[in-house]
């Protein structure tokens, strides 16, 4: 049995942005309370005291982030990396500049890989006029190699109704859900990455799980396909968290070893953590704002390429578009339309 310094190899606070290991970038946790809406999908609050445009101060439990109507991140540029969007509650309506848009929410989730570039915004519409409007997800960077770091933009939608769900009850019937968003667990696959994906090579071994854990469940993480994978356990609820012989109380990142089977134990409320977890690409890594490139002269073509061609411009009549009363939804730029659920 591996020693207690031996499974926990690494422990860090959790802070904003949560901090995150090769094939990853980082990783953001937004949970805001936002309260009942306006008629504009705003929030139906005064924003007297607010820095609108720049609005991280958390103040009343809530942000507008770069939103100053409705929040959120109006039109915005990205090069050389993907982004996964996991929303726990609330909506998230996208735009971009191939003309796609899409509405998703409630445990559905958007793989979206900029490659050579595109140009998108994210707001958060408030739709219920009479109650709260909470907005949770995870945002997740995820790195592309040098070789994809200019392949044609793509985004997938994966919706909550086909993100397999894993559920393992302890010896006394306590339980633990995972839900796997990328690889694989218990014989149960994660939809398709977009194609140029990291995560989309079968020696990657790139998972994204999500773990729910009921109060004292305990649950042993089986160890990753590669053994060259970096895994990070992300405790961001519950009164306390066991990993082996190692006592966590405090929110933390942790980094386990992958190469073994790790027991997990909850404390005495429900717990939930975020594995992220794959082979690291290992070439640099050199970032600049939305741009994440391998060199600083790939920064300096990337900002020019943006200033000459808008990564094809935005058709959208407003920086921050928000889609009127729909459902959940996706029209991707070759005009096909998907609906969740079906």
């Amino acid at each position: 049995m591996s020693s207690r310094s031996d499974i926990v190899l690494e422990t860090r606070p959790l802070g904003f942005p949560w901090e995150t290991a090769d094939p990853f970038l980082f990783c953001v946790h937004h949970d805001d309370a936002y309260p009942a809406g306006n008629e504009r999908m705003g929030p139906a609050a005064s924003l007297a005291g607010r820095n609108i445009g720049q609005d991280f101060a958390g103040k009343d439990g809530w942000r507008m982030y770069h939103g100053e109507v409705v929040p959120g991140f109006p039109q915005h540029p990205h090069r050389g990396f993907e982004t996964v969007t996991i929303v726990r509650r609330g909506l998230i309506d996208h735009a971009d500049s191939l003309g796609a848009a899409a509405r998703f929410g409630a445990g559905d989730v958007q793989w979206l890989t900029a490659g050579e570039g595109i140009s998108h915004s994210e707001m958060f519409p408030l739709l219920d006029r009479a109650n709260p409007n909470p907005v949770e997800l995870f945002q997740i960077w995820l790195n592309l190699p040098a070789e994809d770091k200019l392949v044609p933009p793509h985004f997938a939608m994966l919706w909550s109704s086909t993100i397999p769900r894993c559920t393992f009850l302890d010896e006394g019937g306590r339980s633990t859900e995972v839900t796997v968003i990328a690889g694989s667990l218990d014989g149960k696959r994660a939809p398709s990455p977009p194609p140029r994906s990291w995560a989309s090579r079968p020696d990657t071994d790139v998972a994204i799980w999500s773990i729910r854990m009921a109060p004292g469940a305990t649950w042993t993480l089986p160890k990753a396909a590669h053994p060259q994978s970096v895994r990070t356990l992300y405790y961001f609820k519950g009164a306390s968290l066991r990993i082996g012989e190692h006592a966590l109380s405090g929110h933390v990142a942790a980094r386990v070893r992958s190469d073994v089977d790790v027991r997990l134990e909850a404390g005495d409320a429900e717990t939930e953590i975020l594995l992220l977890q794959g082979r690291p690409i290992g070439q640099p890594v050199v970032q600049y704002g939305p741009f994440v490139m391998n060199s600083r002269e790939q920064i300096q073509r990337a900002m020019m390429d943006y200033q000459r061609t808008r990564f094809g411009g935005w058709p959208w009549t407003s920086d921050d578009p928000v889609h009127g009363h729909e459902g959940r939804f996706a029209r991707h730029a070759d005009g096909r339309v998907e609906r969740a659920g079906t």
